[in-house]
Order: structure tokens, then C-alpha cells, then sequence
């Protein structure tokens, strides 16, 4: 019964995708004046390699229908700028999802077959709606964790941001523009965030665009507020010609506090979760201490 039910979800589900791939929806007149109209977007800053496991390979061809289909709110926009941040595809990342999903739709009547070959029978009910839990857990537990990851890289990405900060800052105070004072700093730090920023300034110039401009796409795509509020500064600097050496100063200053503020709150943070094994062993000390006593007294009464 339960694979009836899989196998008939699975042929509407085709059926479906099938009828959507040979009749799709018409746009609307003011769309598709709208696409007409629309100007070239901007190259993206960033250039993630399209790698992957079994996982993502497995899942690609599903994953491909679903994003012919325009389903956007699979992958909302918050979980494509950690994608970029972490330098993975987004079609990659869907494949992975799709294949969890499925892999937790097929968990819960696999184990209620197990269950009935060993001769223990499952309401028709139980398996049935754990399937639908698990293909949905399965289905946003990726985002869980590239959202944790993406964290992380940002903190490290900010760290990076306030040295190149300085660098900025002292290609100023030499007597150097501001473009010149942006591409230098970016050519003498090392790693992967610093990688980021050269290749925005390279392609800023490369497509005669200003370099606050790429800047200012570069943290919008990696959602990195900081980053964005650099390319205003130094947009007043080279548009309006403000003094922007000060405040660059004063914002890599206030990066650094914000980081040793966040390193003593995570080094409190650690401090209390060290001191819960240490209770835990006390009480157990004390209830091997404890137990003679207690079980005399029950034993007496």
C-alpha cells in the first residue's frame, strides 16, 4: 500500500512536470515590455566552481526541471549569498536538497517494510506522514548548515576587511588615489577574501566601471554590510572629492572593537559550556556518595 502511494505521488508529479514543460505559462504584455526594455545586468563578482559529491549528481536532473520552472522561493536570497560566500552554485546546492528530500521520503516506509518482514505492522498513518517530516527536513537541513558556515566565513571576511582597511589607509596617507590606494591594498593581502577583492577591482577596471561600484556589488552579493558601507565612503571620496582617509581610519577601528567584542562573547560562551561537565560530574559524585545512605534508609522502613 505504501509503495502504491509513493509510486502514485511520483507518476502526478510527472505527469505534471510534463505538462508544464509542454504548455507553459503565457507572460503578461507589461513582462514581457519589461524584458525589452531591461538593461544588461552587471557581470557577477563572484565565480563559484560547479563541484559536488554523489548527492549532487544525483539529484542534477530533477534539480534542472525545478529551476526551469522559476521556482524561486527554493532558494530564497539569503541562502544564494551564503552559497556565494562560500563559493557554490546554487544548482548544486539544489541538487543536494532534492536528493536529501528524497532520501527522506523513502526512510520511513523503508523502515516500515523492515517492520513488517520482522512482523511488527505500522499504522498506514505513521509511515505515511513521517515520510512527509523527513522529506521536508531533508529538504532544509542544507540550508541549516551552509547558513553556520557562512557565518563563520563572514566573521573571517571582516577580519580581512580591516586590514585591508589599513592598507587603504596608509596608500593614502602616501599621497596615492583612491583607485590606486584600493588596487594596492588588495594586491598585497593574502587569501581567499582578499582573492575576492582583487577580482572585483580587476573586473571594475577591466569593464571601465568605478571601483566602489564593484565593491558595493561584491557585499551586496555576499550580504556583508560593511563592505557596501566601505564603497559608499570611498564613493564621496572619488565622486565629490571628500576626505575619506579619517573615516576609513575610524571604520577599521571599529571593525577591530566589534571583533574583540564578538571574541570575548564567544570566549564567554565557551567558558559556561566548560563549566556543565563539571557539574554534571559533581552531581554524579555526589549521588555515588549519596546512594548507600538512601537505600538503607528505604530498606529500613
Amino acid at each position: 500500500m505504501i509503495a502504491a502511494l509513493v509510486c502514485g505521488a511520483g507518476v502526478g508529479a510527472g505527469l505534471w512536470l510534463i505538462v508544464r514543460g509542454l504548455f507553459p505559462p503565457r507572460p503578461s504584455l507589461a513582462h514581457a515590455l519589461a524584458q525589452l526594455r531591461r538593461l544588461p545586468e552587471p557581470a557577477p563578482v563572484l565565480t563559484p566552481e560547479p563541484e559536488g559529491g554523489f548527492a549532487a549528481r544525483l539529484g542534477r536532473p530533477l534539480a534542472d526541471v525545478l529551476a526551469r520552472s522559476k521556482s524561486d522561493w527554493l532558494l530564497p536570497s539569503k541562502v544564494r549569498q551564503d552559497l556565494a560566500v562560500l563559493g557554490r552554485i546554487p544548482e548544486r546546492h539544489l541538487a543536494e536538497k532534492v536528493t536529501l528530500a528524497l532520501a527522506g521520503l523513502l526512510f520511513a516506509p523503508a523502515i516500515a517494510v523492515l517492520l513488517a518482514l520482522g512482523g511488527a505492522h505500522l499504522p498506514l498513518v505513521v509511515p505515511l506522514w513521517a515520510s512527509l517530516i523527513f522529506m521536508v527536513a531533508g529538504f532544509f537541513a542544507p540550508d541549516l548548515g551552509v547558513h553556520a558556515e557562512a557565518t563563520r566565513r563572514r566573521r573571517d571576511f571582516r577580519h580581512a576587511l580591516s586590514s585591508f582597511l589599513d592598507l587603504v589607509v596608509v596608500a593614502l596617507a602616501g599621497g596615492g588615489g583612491v583607485e590606486t590606494a584600493l588596487a594596492d591594498a588588495a594586491s598585497v593581502g593574502s587569501g581567499w577574501a582578499f582573492g575576492y577583492l582583487r577580482r572585483a577591482l580587476d573586473q571594475a577596471r577591466l569593464a571601465r566601471q568605478t571601483p566602489w561600484a564593484a565593491l558595493g556589488r561584491l557585499g551586496q552579493q555576499l550580504g556583508i554590510t560593511e563592505l557596501s558601507e566601505l564603497a559608499a565612503s570611498v564613493a564621496l571620496a572619488g565622486t565629490e572629492g571628500a576626505k575619506v582617509r579619517a573615516s576609513l581610519a575610524a571604520k577599521a577601528a571599529s571593525l577591530r572593537t566589534h571583533q574583540l567584542a564578538e571574541a570575548e562573547t564567544a570566549d564567554q560562551a565557551a567558558s559556561e559550556r566548560m563549566s556543565l561537565p563539571v557539574v554534571l560530574l559533581f552531581a554524579g559524585f555526589l549521588l555515588f556518595l549519596g546512594y548507600p545512605a538512601v537505600q538503607k534508609v528505604l530498606t529500613g522502613l
